[in-house]
């Protein structure tokens, strides 16, 4: 504070003036008002305990195990299961090494093309027929097969895990231990065991699938209107969602229902038609970056790539892939445009493409797009089999009893301070800045919470009523310094004992801070509502309320260096 700050009028004061539009601005982000015959009403929303509702708890079902089989062996259960015929195996060169290139050689009497093939996503084939036989060599990796046959065989998506000296396989589905061992026994496999000789199999999924399915929740909520919806992790196998307002018959076909996935190609001008449905994709990969660009992989199934490459065709697309881009919709919202790459739409010409990558921009931004696409991709449909463990639903009257209560614990606890600071000063010049201070805090924490759409819940009421308290205490430090001596000192010593003050201030704030964060960065379930209100309302008083009752203790007060009077304490 400078000389020329302390002259003149408090609303000439820059601190004072950012105060008070932060006020008018936390108002107009809460939009409080009165409506006969329904009761005050705002824009802040309430989560499950103070508005009702209901709540979920989702488990996700999958495993992680290593395994082993014979590459032969995983051929010929793949194939004869898709072509419903009998295959001999005459080679088999497979390297023991996961990820290095062999091939498996099969000859059959029953005719097979290249697209029979390709759709069983074990490797590139070569194909001929003679003496009235189709010779076939693929070249493939161990990897490639164990997924192609555990995939196949469980119909889930299964996801190969490298690691420095093997592989693991992420199963996304429910397989018990002696569920999956008998499955490699009938491919002369086994699950392999570790060191100590126990089997390296573990239920439960990866981080990366859990906040996969957390993001996806999330985007299928919103996509339904329902925005807010906390979806939060407990433990490393569940899922909680909180759905306030929401009965739990709705909220349970909510969670397991998933969007509406739809691919469109445009004819001319704005028109477009219809290509394929979401469930004509089989697979969705995990995004990789190529050629400066970020990209998402996915797999279509025979009736997918037969529509997508007839209406390439018939549009006009093969012959001008820019006039005619393909467009991915998402419960009927435009989530991606891009037109066939060259190679495609020559590719399209003769035969059917069942591999297909969707590129976005490169950098930090392409690859949040990629994710987001992932997303949209599997049209809403979780990327794990999950199941409804756990149910409850909080009944509205009681959610408005929560909601009065926490208002009156928040009033309750600003008289009980009001009491003790007046007890402390004896002087209302004193008491109704602290405490007109304290409230328009809570207020600002409120607007915030309003603009940025956070759900209150009692953690986050408690959070607030935490931060008031910690306003208090700097307000007592504030002016303890100012009237060190029983009264206002002259204006060199003020701004001497005013930075001492703030320098201890920011001091406790940064503690407080700091020890909020961990539960804002791992998530502490509610708990993260109790730190983002806590830490906000520290900085909200540091930089805008602070200073201003530093400004308007010494306004109130300045009578205290002419007239003699003392306060007492």
């Amino acid at each position: 504070m400078s000389d020329d700050e302390e002259n003149g009028s408090l609303l000439r004061d820059r601190r004072v003036q950012i105060f008070i539009v932060a006020i008018i601005a936390s108002l107009i982000a809460i939009q409080p008002i009165y409506i006969p015959g329904e009761g005050a009403q705002s824009n802040l929303n309430y989560g499950l305990d103070l508005e009702g509702g209901s709540w979920l708890q989702l488990q996700l079902q999958g495993a992680i195990a290593q395994v082993d089989g014979d590459s032969g062996e995983m051929v010929k259960k793949i194939v004869e299961s898709s072509i419903d015929a009998d295959i001999t195996i005459t080679n088999v060169n497979i390297p023991p090494d996961d990820s290095t290139t062999g091939t498996v050689t099969f000859v059959t009497n029953s005719t097979l093309t290249q697209s029979q093939i390709n759709l069983l996503n074990i490797g590139q084939a070569s194909i001929n027929r003679e003496d009235n036989q189709t010779n076939v060599e693929i070249q493939t990796t161990k990897q490639r097969l164990i997924t192609s046959y555990l995939s196949n065989a469980l119909d889930t998506e299964v996801v190969p895990l490298p690691r420095q000296d093997s592989t693991e396989y992420e199963i996304r589905t429910s397989v018990s231990h002696q569920e999956l061992q008998n499955l490699m026994q009938e491919v002369d496999g086994s699950i392999v065991t570790g060191p100590e000789g126990s089997p390296l199999y573990r239920e439960g999924v990866t981080e990366d699938t859990r906040e996969l399915t957390k993001e996806t929740l999330s985007e299928k909520l919103n996509a339904l209107g329902l925005k807010d919806i906390p979806v939060r992790s407990a433990g490393e196998n569940y899922i909680l969602i909180d759905f306030a307002g929401v009965d739990l018959a709705t909220a349970k076909e909510v969670a397991q229902q998933p969007g509406k996935f739809e691919i469109r190609i445009v004819t001319e001008g704005n028109r477009t038609r219809h290509v394929l449905y979401g469930e004509e994709i089989k697979s969705v990969g995990v995004p990789s970056f190529q050629n400066q660009q970020w990209n998402v992989p996915f797999t279509l199934s025979d009736p997918g790539a037969k529509s997508l490459q007839k209406a390439a065709i018939e549009t006009g697309a093969i012959n001008n892939p820019s006039e005619h881009p393909l467009k991915m919709y998402l419960d009927n919202e435009q989530i991606y445009s891009a037109p066939l790459s060259p190679s495609a739409a020559n590719t399209l010409q003769d035969s059917l493409i069942y591999s297909w990558q969707s590129s976005v921009g490169g950098g930090e931004e392409g690859k949040d797009e990629a994710e987001q696409l992932q997303i949209h991709l599997r049209a809403g449909a979780l990327p794990v089999n999950v199941e409804i463990v756990g149910s409850g639903h909080i009944d509205a009257s009681l959610g408005e009893q929560f909601k009065t209560l926490a208002v009156l614990a928040g009033l309750f606890a600003l008289i009980g301070v009001a009491g003790v600071i007046y007890n402390k000063y004896r002087e209302k010049r004193i008491l109704i800045p602290m405490v007109g201070i304290s409230f328009s805090e809570a207020v600002m924490i409120l607007g915030f919470s309003a603009a940025i759409g956070w759900q209150l819940d009692l953690p986050s009421i408690a959070g607030i009523i935490a931060a008031i308290g910690t306003g208090i205490d700097h307000l007592v430090i504030i002016t303890d310094e100012v009237l060190y001596e029983g009264k206002l000192p002259p204006t060199k010593i003020y701004l001497s004992r005013i930075t001492k003050a703030f320098g201890i201030i920011i001091g406790a704030a940064a503690t407080t801070i700091i020890a909020m964060s961990p539960l804002m960065v791992l998530g502490f379930g509610a708990l993260r509502g109790f730190a983002l209100t806590t830490i906000v309302g520290v900085l909200i008083g540091v930089f805008i309320a602070r200073p201003v009752y530093g400004k308007i203790i010494k306004e109130v007060l300045k009578d205290t260096t002419t007239d003699g009077t003392d306060i007492q304490e």
